[in-house]
């Protein structure tokens, strides 16, 4: 299983896009379950529901940066987190969550939809936090040769 299944998987059990992502590096991380979900739990829905940019490449800044950045690299990480996010972006079209959206209905505003079956159905969301954990994966493996 793939750290993008992960991902999925921690979407569809009903965390946030980027508590998703951000969880499925619980090893990486090295942090409890419950600080990476209070680390994320405000980039969900495009920063708070605002549906800006997607909580899914949130999550996946989050964990590139505590990963691989010593805390003074940022010129290091900002390149290694365009290279995800451009590879995001050239796979699914945007970083922007209204724009991954477009098409869905979704309900605007600061109370989060009930997570039902036709709630999944008609959302691509399970599928963007598996692709954006799979980059994340991949950008960590990679990262001794960056």
């Amino acid at each position: 299983m793939t750290k993008g299944d992960i991902a999925k998987q921690n979407f569809l059990s009903g965390l946030n896009c980027a508590q998703a992502v951000a969880l499925a590096f619980l090893e990486e991380l090295k942090l409890s379950e419950t600080e990476i979900k209070k680390l994320s739990i405000g980039f969900g829905g495009g920063l708070a529901r605002q549906r800006l940019t997607c909580g899914a490449v949130s999550g996946m800044a989050l964990v590139l940066s505590f990963v691989l950045s010593n805390g003074n690299d940022k010129l290091e990480i900002y390149k290694i987190i365009q290279c995800a996010c451009d590879e995001f972006k050239s796979e699914l079209g945007s970083l922007v969550c209204d724009d991954l959206l477009k098409g869905v209905e979704t309900q605007k505003g600061l109370i989060p939809e009930e997570r039902t079956a036709e709630y999944y159905k008609k959302r691509p969301c399970a599928d963007i936090c598996k692709i954006a954990g799979d980059i994340t994966e991949k950008y960590l493996k990679n990262s001794k040769t960056l």
